[in-house]
């Protein structure tokens, strides 16, 4: 890590962590979805909704933060990016479950549930690996694993298409499906953006 004889502004550390913290509840929500009773979707959706609610104070604190600060702990459209990135996660997790109640939909589609726990394994490792922008430790295996873990989604993905697609489902249904598996996939484009981020700050820092 370079060495730096100017003070940095530390709240931002903070910030991270409690938006990525704000990233696991959202996937537990999304696993608790799967498991409920369609009649109780609505009440998920909700809490998803709060959830989404304080992502987007997470987000507008860090702007702020970074607007009113002279010295930051690294590149301001790094900061910029990193926190921009976090909250589409939110957003796109959100958005899944605001459609699967909109759309009524009785019930998904196999696949869907790997798809989900693909997201749940990579808000746990991303909010393990806020807390390491501090020191810059310990964040290599972070992003190998997110990257990995994208990939593995891209297949996922891939197959729940052809599923859909193999005449079982009319065709409404698969677009309301259709939709539903895209924006959890680009949950997991979002998680890859942010674990990129974090490597090119990680590679400016050293």
């Amino acid at each position: 890590m370079r060495f730096r004889l100017t003070p940095r502004e530390t709240s931002f550390y903070d910030m991270f962590a409690a938006s990525a913290d704000n990233i696991v509840t959202g996937s537990k929500l999304l696993m608790e979805l799967l498991g409920a009773d369609p009649s109780a979707r609505a009440e998920i959706a909700e809490r998803m909704r709060a959830a989404e609610h304080a992502g987007d104070d997470a987000t507008h604190a860090i702007f702020h933060q970074l607007n009113s600060s002279f010295i930051t702990p690294f590149d301001r459209e790094d900061i910029y990016s990193l926190a921009s990135s976090l909250d589409d996660i939110m957003d796109f997790m959100e958005e899944a479950v605001d459609l699967v109640v909109l759309y009524n939909i009785e019930e998904l589609p196999k696949g869907v549930e790997q798809q989900i726990e693909v997201l749940a394994r990579a808000a746990e490792l991303t909010a393990e690996a806020m807390p390491n922008l501090r020191t810059m430790d310990n964040l290599t295996e972070y992003w190998i694993e997110v990257n990995r873990l994208e990939n593995q989604a891209d297949q996922i993905h891939r197959k729940l298409l052809a599923h859909l697609f193999n005449g079982k489902y009319d065709a409404i249904e698969v677009l309301k499906l259709k939709q539903i598996v895209d924006v959890l996939e680009e949950a997991a484009d979002a998680f890859e953006h942010v674990a990129n981020t974090v490597e090119t700050i990680a590679v400016k820092e050293s």
